[in-house]
C-alpha cells in the first residue's frame, strides 16, 4: 500500500524537482540538507540561499538575450532589481555581482544606491530607476544623486509635477521616464492605476512640460501592470495600448529610446507551478517588434523591473509541529512554534501560497491537518496549499518531532513583518541564516540575525532594561540543566 507522505508527493506531483529531493526520509533544497541545517541551528528559522539570486538574474537574461536573437531585435535589455522586494545587503551584493541596475521606490532606497556606490557595488553607468509618488525627500535625493554626477538616475514621472519639483533642485540637464497608468483588470475595485499618468494624457504632457523644456529630455516610458506579466488577453491588451503610445511619442520625441516593461514574472508556488518564461518573453519581443515596425520607428531598448522573480526563490523559514489539537471530529490543528501573521505575512494580508513540505519523516504515514500559529488570533492559520485547500503532513507524534518547511518566501516578508521591530502578541523574529557556496561549491552558512530577545521587544516599548528581564529559553534550559 502505498500510505507514506513520500508516496502521496509522488503519485501527486512529478518529483524529484530541480531544488526538491529527498534522501533518507529527509528533504534537500538545492542540495542543502534541511534537517543538518534545522539541527545546527535550531527552530523556528529562516534562511537565504544566495546563489539562486544569480541563478534566476542569469536565466531571465539569457531568455531575453535569444529572444532578441531570434527577432534580430536591434534594441539593448537591462535588468533591473526592485529593491522594495529585499533591501537587505546580502541580497543587493548577490544581485550586482551580475551586471544589472537597480529600481528605486522611496526617498531612503536613494541612501542605499549612495552606500552602493561607495562600496563600488555599483558605478555612474549603472542605471537607477526612480518609481513612486515623490515627496519632497525624494525629489532631493534624486537631485543629489543626479547632481553628484550620476547621469544613468532616471526619475519615472507619476504625476503633472514632479517636472517643476525635479527641476528645482537638479543643476543642468536630466533624464526622465514617465509612466502609463495602466487600466486595471476588470475584477478590480478601480478601473485605472492611481500610479502614473493615463493613456491618452502622456503625449499632451510631453508637448506641455518636456518638448520645449531644454533641462529635460524624455528617454523611457514605464509600463507596468499590478497582476504582472500573465499569458492572458488582459496583458497583452495592455501591453498593445502601451506599444501604441510609444510608437506615438517616439514620432515626436526622438530622445525617446527605451520602454520598461516592468515587472510582476511570477515565481513558484507550488510542486504543480508551471509557466513558460521563454514563450513570454520571446513573445513581448515579437509583439514589440512587429508594431515598431508597422508604425516604422526604430525598437526600444528594453527595461525590467524584477523583485520577487529576483529574490523571491531564494528563501525559506522552518518550523517545528510542538503540539497537535483534535478540536472536532474532522480539524486537527498542527500549531508551530512560531507565527505566520509575523514571520509570512502574506500568507495573512493576500493569502498568499508558498511551497510547503515537510523536512522529515517522508517515509511516515501521513494525515489532514490544519495549521496554526502561536498568536491569540484568529487568523494566524495556514490552510490554502496545493492539495485541494487541505494540508497532508506525516502523522503527528509526540516522540518523533515533525519539522515544515516553506519555501519561496524571500520577497517581502521582513520588510512586511517589520524586521527587527515589535510583532503580534511579541513573537520574536526567528533567527536568519545566509546560506553561499564557496569557490569550490562547497556550501557555507552564516548567522545574520539571531532570533528577538525579551530585552529587544521592550526597549522598543519604551521599557528599557532590567535586571529581571527575562531571558532566551535556549539559556534557561542550560542553566537548569547546569544547576
Amino acid at each position: 500500500m502505498n500510505t507514506k507522505y513520500i508516496d502521496l508527493i509522488n503519485q501527486t506531483f512529478d518529483f524529484p524537482q530541480e531544488e526538491f529531493k529527498v534522501d533518507k526520509g529527509q528533504l534537500h533544497f538545492h542540495d542543502i540538507d534541511l534537517m543538518q541545517l534545522t539541527k545546527q541551528y535550531g527552530a523556528p528559522l529562516k534562511f537565504t540561499y544566495l546563489p539562486q539570486i544569480s541563478n534566476n538574474i542569469n536565466k531571465a537574461k539569457m531568455w531575453f538575450e535569444n529572444a532578441m536573437q531570434k527577432h534580430n531585435y536591434k534594441g539593448n535589455y537591462n535588468y533591473c532589481y526592485c529593491t522594495k522586494s529585499s533591501h537587505f545587503k546580502h541580497v543587493l551584493d548577490e544581485a550586482l555581482k551580475n551586471n544589472i541596475h537597480i529600481e528605486t521606490s522611496s526617498a531612503f532606497d536613494i541612501d542605499i544606491v549612495e552606500r552602493l556606490k561607495e562600496a563600488g557595488k555599483i558605478t555612474d553607468e549603472t542605471f537607477v530607476i526612480s518609481n513612486g509618488f515623490k515627496r519632497a525627500q525624494y525629489v532631493t535625493n534624486i537631485a543629489r544623486l543626479i547632481n553628484n554626477g550620476h547621469k544613468n538616475a532616471i526619475p519615472i514621472i507619476d504625476n503633472y509635477e514632479e517636472i517643476d519639483l525635479l527641476s528645482q533642485e537638479i543643476k543642468g540637464k536630466f533624464n526622465v521616464g514617465i509612466r502609463i497608468a495602466s487600466e486595471e483588470e476588470p475584477k478590480f475595485e478601480f478601473y485605472t492605476s492611481r500610479l502614473g499618468i493615463g493613456y491618452k494624457n502622456i503625449v499632451p504632457f510631453y508637448k506641455n512640460q518636456i518638448a520645449n523644456n531644454k533641462k529635460v529630455e524624455l528617454k523611457m516610458l514605464h509600463f507596468f501592470i499590478n497582476t504582472g506579466i500573465r499569458d492572458n488577453a488582459y496583458y497583452w491588451n495592455e501591453l498593445l495600448k502601451c506599444l501604441k503610445v510609444y510608437t506615438n511619442l517616439k514620432k515626436i520625441c526622438p530622445t525617446l529610446n527605451s520602454l520598461n516593461i516592468g515587472g510582476g514574472f511570477p515565481i513558484k508556488n507550488s510542486l504543480a507551478f508551471e509557466f513558460d518564461y521563454e514563450y513570454m518573453i520571446d513573445e513581448i519581443i515579437n509583439q514589440i517588434q512587429l508594431t515598431c515596425d508597422e508604425e516604422e520607428v526604430d525598437v526600444p531598448n528594453i527595461f525590467t523591473e524584477f523583485g520577487s522573480f529576483t529574490v523571491g526563490e531564494s528563501g525559506g523559514a522552518i518550523y517545528e509541529v510542538l503540539y497537535q489539537k483534535q478540536q472536532n471530529d474532522r480539524e486537527k490543528w498542527n500549531m508551530i512554534n512560531s507565527s505566520f501573521i509575523t514571520t509570512l505575512p502574506d500568507t495573512w494580508a493576500i493569502n498568499k501560497r508558498f511551497i510547503l513540505l515537510p523536512i522529515n519523516r517522508w517515509q511516515d504515514s501521513y494525515e489532514r491537518i490544519l495549521l496554526g500559529g502561536l498568536t491569540c488570533d484568529s487568523d494566524d492559520y495556514y490552510n490554502s496549499e496545493q492539495h485541494m485547500n487541505a494540508i497532508y503532513m506525516p502523522k503527528y507524534n509526540k516522540e518523533k518531532p515533525l519539522y515544515i518547511g516553506f519555501f519561496n518566501t524571500g520577497a517581502y516578508q521582513e520588510t512586511i513583518g517589520g524586521f527587527g521591530g515589535l510583532q503580534h502578541c511579541l513573537i520574536p523574529s526567528p533567527k536568519h541564516i545566509l546560506i553561499n557556496r564557496d569557490a569550490e561549491g562547497n556550501l557555507t552558512t552564516e548567522v545574520f540575525s539571531e532570533q528577538q530577545k525579551s530585552e529587544d521587544l521592550l526597549k522598543i516599548l519604551g521599557y528599557g532594561t532590567n535586571q529581571n528581564t527575562s531571558k532566551p529559553v535556549e539559556e534557561l534550559v542550560e542553566e537548569i540543566n547546569t544547576k
